[in-house]
């Protein structure tokens, strides 16, 4: 009995951690799967799966955007994501290639990363600094950064390089695969641990000497440089640039986040958890797409899918504050 409860004892806290950095979004993952392979066989064999990669990639970039904000806690919900996208998209393909004639990969892939970083450190500030309200705040960036892009772009016009829409297809696991990688790098720092701590309990981070402001501030900044390679990655996969269709990741994003097991309210969660359910939102939209159903009932699917993972995001916050107490 002794041997065995500790072994229990193991094992409930083994699948409690894996709780609480991926959700449900594991489970959901296989049986959609499941469904999208026996719905649709030749889409989903495994001579499609760079095709599905690709199109999957916009996607999951901007719910690897939005984590870092949303784990530094004060509901850092950054619903500027979406459009930071279009805009660098406007910005490589309008400006860039178009206007100057620039298409190397040395200054566009740099030039994405630093407009992405720019529009996240203007976030940075008005959240941890000016101490307006993050989704207020980004909210404001959202409404100029549409205007703006609109008014570069009145309509989808360009082309791209050849190297850039090769991303498209099967590399597009390249820039998803440097974000993974810049992250990975970041979890070494100490800013990492300083930033779950921000994000489970800022008053207590404060009182441990953290500087909590820097640390939101620099958690919108890794989100906008990861907004700007997810803008590259919607470049790539369109071809193009369009001011329409970025916009529409923003809240399609956060749902794949809370998905994934990441707490809104911060503090828990991982950049894994967030693509497996970028994952799942995808293949939710195939598969009703496969029925032909129309954009409303996809609106209705990611306002629920949201309400139901924020709603066992908090069941299991209040079990973690039962166990504690």
């Amino acid at each position: 009995m002794t041997a065995a409860a500790p072994e229990s004892q193991r094992r409930e806290g083994l699948l409690h951690a894996i709780w609480q950095r991926v959700g449900l979004a594991p489970v959901l993952l296989t049986a959609l799967l499941v469904v999208n392979v026996w719905l649709n066989p030749a889409r989903f064999g495994p001579a499609a799966w760079g095709t599905l990669i690709g199109l999957a990639a916009p996607l999951i970039g901007a719910a690897l955007a939005s984590t870092p904000a949303i784990l530094g806690g004060r509901g850092g919900i950054d619903v500027s994501v979406g459009p930071t996208m279009g805009f660098v998209n406007a910005i490589l393909v309008k400006v860039l290639i178009m206007n100057l004639g620039l298409s190397s990969p040395f200054i566009i892939v740099p030039m994405a990363f630093v407009i992405g970083a720019g529009i996240g450190a203007v976030n940075g500030f008005l959240a941890a600094y000016v101490r307006i309200q993050p989704i207020v705040a980004t909210l404001g960036t959202y409404l100029i950064l549409v205007g703006v892009t609109l008014t570069i772009l009145p309509a989808p016009m360009g082309t791209i390089p050849h190297w850039l829409k090769t991303l498209s297809g099967p590399f597009s696991i390249i820039p998803i695969g440097a974000i993974f990688l810049a992250w990975w790098g970041i979890r070494r720092l100490p800013f990492y641990d300083h930033l779950m701590a921000t994000g489970s309990d800022d008053r207590a981070a404060y009182t441990a000497g953290i500087a909590v402001s820097a640390v939101r501030f620099f958690s919108y900044v890794i989100t906008g440089a990861f907004a700007g390679i997810a803008g590259l990655m919607l470049t790539a996969l369109i071809g193009s640039a369009d001011a329409n269709i970025a916009p529409t990741f923003t809240l399609i994003a956060i749902s794949a986040v809370a998905l994934g097991g990441v707490s809104l309210a911060g503090g828990r969660g991982s950049l894994f958890g967030a693509a497996i359910g970028a994952i799942d939102i995808f293949l939710i939209q195939s598969a009703l797409t496969f029925f032909n159903v129309s954009t409303f009932v996809l609106q209705i699917a990611y306002g629920s899918i949201l309400v139901i993972a924020i709603s066992l995001t908090a069941v299991e916050d209040r079990v973690a504050k039962a166990r504690k107490a």
